[in-house]
């Protein structure tokens, strides 16, 4: 798939319903005075201003999950631009894995690296490594376009293709050369019906797929997505350009699609990672800052400066 171009954000934050998973509203949410203090002064932001080493504080809890996609020392240059620094991570398997961060600080290059997406650039220069389900990611030899079908990636802003809904859907297997018109049939039913959409269009699967409306469009992309049995499910704010009843409609899909599959998703907004994910990473400046559970991270973090993001004190 190719990517669409940017799309106007729409802030979520003021829009969407209070949070489903029992935890407050991130961005109203303040210390109490019988909660503990993060292990850590405020210092880490001063020591990446000194361009100094940072080690991501991971939650020892997460190292007992069955990882899908392992993240060893990653980094990444566009030209002379340090966009990455080594990051190390494991996203887990069956579960939503959600970066959070400011603009800029490397949410979606991150996303991008792992289907290779950033390849498609001029001047990129990449160390360390990735694995999934154990396969390096970059290593020579690696054929990207069988690598991106192991792994599915839905953007920002809907992109259907100009073609019927049926054919979107059936996309990745027509490419594999896929004929048999039961197969074809059954996947695109499978696929829609996993994407909360078969119910609204089965009568109309020979129309545009451009006839539909936002929300509509971005769940048939992620039917697409899901049709090709993706190993991996990266979604690069899936909302972003959607009103808030469709915001909920896919935060609600994403939520019935954990556990089958993996999902590594970018957001934005505070309250989807702390209603949508079961892990959440905060990045900045490029660097991985603070890495473990959602309900720890939005409640008990163990650095200062991600308490400060996830109350909304900056950024």
């Amino acid at each position: 798939m190719i990517p669409a171009g940017p799309s106007p954000a729409i802030d979520g934050d003021m829009l969407l319903p209070a949070p489903r998973r029992g935890l407050p509203s991130p961005t109203m949410q303040h210390p109490s005075p019988e909660r503990s203090t993060p292990s850590r002064p405020a210092k880490v932001f001063e020591a990446i201003a000194r361009n100094e080493p940072h080690v991501t504080e991971t939650h020892l809890s997460l190292q007992g999950d069955d990882a899908v996609l392992e993240v060893e020392q990653f980094q990444l240059h566009y030209g002379a631009m340090h966009a990455l620094h080594n990051i190390s991570m494991r996203i887990p398997r069956g579960k939503v894995t959600a970066l959070i961060g400011p603009s800029g600080c490397g949410k979606s290059t991150l996303l991008r690296s792992v289907n290779r997406m950033n390849d498609l650039i001029d001047n990129v220069r990449i160390g360390g490594s990735m694995r999934l389900n154990g396969d390096p990611i970059y290593a020579p030899g690696v054929d990207v376009i069988e690598l991106r079908k192991r792994i599915g990636m839905v953007f920002q802003k809907p992109n259907p293709f100009p073609m019927s809904i049926f054919e979107n859907v059936i996309y990745s297997l027509r490419i594999d050369g896929e004929s048999d018109k039961r197969v074809l049939a059954q996947t695109c039913e499978e696929s829609l019906r996993a994407a909360g959409l078969w119910e609204e269009v089965k009568d109309r699967l020979q129309d545009s797929a451009l006839r539909l409306s936002g929300g509509q469009q971005q769940r048939l992309c992620i039917a697409r997505a899901i049709a090709a049995e993706p190993e991996v499910l990266l979604l690069d704010e899936p909302c972003s350009a959607l009103d808030p009843i469709a915001t909920g409609r896919i935060e609600d899909l994403i939520e019935e699609l954990k556990g089958e599959y993996s999902i590594l998703m970018v957001t934005h907004n505070m309250q989807q990672a702390s209603r949508t994910s079961d892990c959440t990473a905060f990045m900045y400046l490029g660097r991985l800052i603070e890495y473990g559970p959602t309900d720890d991270i939005f409640l008990q973090p163990h650095l200062r400066e991600t308490e400060d993001y996830v109350t909304g004190r900056f950024g």
